[in-house]
């Protein structure tokens, strides 16, 4: 048995901060005791003047994801490490079915395949933890009966989309279907919340006037059908007597739905991202193609959103801030929509970015230190069923733990961060605040400045069904 003693720093978790030294055995904490209580350990971590935080949860990203004739750039391999090197301890990936217009034979694939596809790329090669979510891109009689097995087999949420016709969309009458049947077996449903068949006719239509630059992308998809869908979602849900977890929420429109939802008692939940906290259609509008690096769906919106934003995390009418990381290279891979932006890949590379971001939200008196760590570690930890276990630093919880140093500056870059892309969306940006020292279940593999990590060390986790349904 190793112990392992964390000394002298500020424990700041989603319910409490306290100066506490931090007892950890093998792969569990222990203790949480007053500074000096003189357990003697194997490794002592001296964390004065720091804060020890849980590792964070980033219970939305895409490794290895196929996407508009390519494929994201981070690797499980290469998109845990990156998240390692942030803070993040855990990742929620999303396994995808393979829709019935990629197939040869016209069929979807089932949950199962899509699955073990997923399964078979992530299988040692991952840094930290993961788990995964199932898209579902065809709800038909066979894949609704598939939701209940794979629930009983800990992937427990699924998504769906508004979005994307003759890709992953589903109809009203699909998604009602599957929230019946989320409804019935604790599985919570996901949406993608876009009206994808109005979004594709102002495409036609922006193309046909030579609107081709990439602020376009942005123009399209309005953000009144964000709000649109967003509120069809919800009242889908109460119809099936279902809870609802909107994704990566970026319009105060939408926001006013969910909120008006809450507000009547519903069980709506959802997420934002950092992106959409700090980046806007000023960036998709920077000249020449430099937009295309910002392209993400839903996209960035007006500055003026961001203040809704960070209120609605405040008021917790936004439950967690995961990242959507889905990166795609500038050369190669978004300059495939040079001319035309319908084809740039949507997506923006965060995994690693997501907990300095969020601290700077700190600095910046948008959130307390507490509410830091609930939205980007205890919230997504209980939203997915993994609380305690992650998401918190307690007796009996996995040693999932960042030593964070509150005071570092850093300047964001292309040419230091760890994710696989070739730019940064935050370059040249300073933040205030900075990972020191990361351990996964105990280990520590990030430490002043060096890796210390392997592929292999995560592990796959079952979930259990959503902890706020219970």
């Amino acid at each position: 048995m190793s112990r392992t003693l964390i000394s002298g720093g500020l424990v700041v978790t989603a319910a409490d901060e306290v100066l506490a030294d931090v007892l950890i055995e093998d792969e569990k904490v222990v203790a949480v005791t007053a500074p000096g209580f003189g357990a003697t350990a194997d490794t002592v971590i001296d964390a004065t003047g720091m804060y020890v935080v849980p590792g964070g949860v980033d219970a939305h990203t895409h490794m290895q994801m196929p996407f508009g004739g390519t494929t994201a750039a981070d690797t499980f391999e290469t998109g845990t490490r990156a998240a390692a090197w942030g803070g993040t301890t855990t990742i929620v990936d999303f396994a995808i079915q393979q829709a019935a217009a990629s197939r040869e034979d016209g069929r979807a694939g089932s949950l199962r395949e899509g699955l073990d596809t997923w399964h078979a790329k992530a299988d040692g090669n991952c840094a930290i933890d993961y788990a995964f979510h199932m898209i579902m891109a065809d709800v038909n009689e066979s894949s609704l009966k598939e939701m209940e097995a794979l629930v009983g087999e800990g992937v427990t949420s699924f998504k769906l989309f508004m979005a994307y016709p003759g890709v992953f969309y589903s109809d009203d009458g699909r998604i009602l279907r599957a929230l019946q049947k989320g409804a019935e077996t604790g599985g919570l449903v996901m949406m993608h919340a876009e009206n994808g068949i109005a979004i594709d006719v102002l495409v036609e239509q922006a193309l046909a006037k030579g609107h081709t630059d990439p602020r376009y992308h942005g123009e399209v998809r309005h953000q009144l059908l964000e709000a649109e869908a967003t509120h069809r979602a919800i009242k889908l849900a109460q119809v099936a007597g279902a809870p609802i977890y909107i994704v990566h929420l970026s319009a105060a429109q939408a926001l006013a739905e969910v909120t008006r939802a809450r507000d009547e008692g519903f069980n709506a939940f959802a997420e934002t991202c950092p992106q959409y906290l700090f980046l806007s259609t000023d960036d998709l509008a920077r000249p020449g193609f430099e937009g295309a690096k910002y392209v993400c769906s839903t996209p960035l919106r007006p500055k003026e959103h961001q203040a809704a934003l960070w209120r609605g995390l405040r008021t917790d009418d936004l439950s967690v801030v995961s990242t959507d990381h889905c990166p795609f290279c500038f050369k190669g891979q978004k300059d495939m929509g040079l001319g035309d932006f319908s084809k740039i890949p949507n997506g923006l590379p965060g995994v690693e970015t997501r907990m300095d971001l969020l601290h700077q939200g700190v600095v910046e008196g948008h959130i307390s230190r507490r509410r830091w760590i609930e939205i980007a570690s205890a919230t997504p930890a209980r939203m997915f069923g993994l609380y305690p276990r992650k998401g918190t630093i307690a007796p009996g919880s996995d040693a999932d733990i960042v030593v964070y140093d509150p005071t570092a500056t850093q300047v964001h870059s292309a040419s230091t961060h760890h994710m696989a892309v070739d730019y940064s969306c935050y370059e040249g940006r300073e933040t205030t605040g900075k990972v020191r020292t990361v351990l996964s279940r105990g280990r520590v593999i990030v430490d002043g400045g060096q890796y210390r990590g392997s592929a292999g060390d995560g592990q796959f986790l079952r979930r259990d069904t959503c902890q706020y349904l219970r």
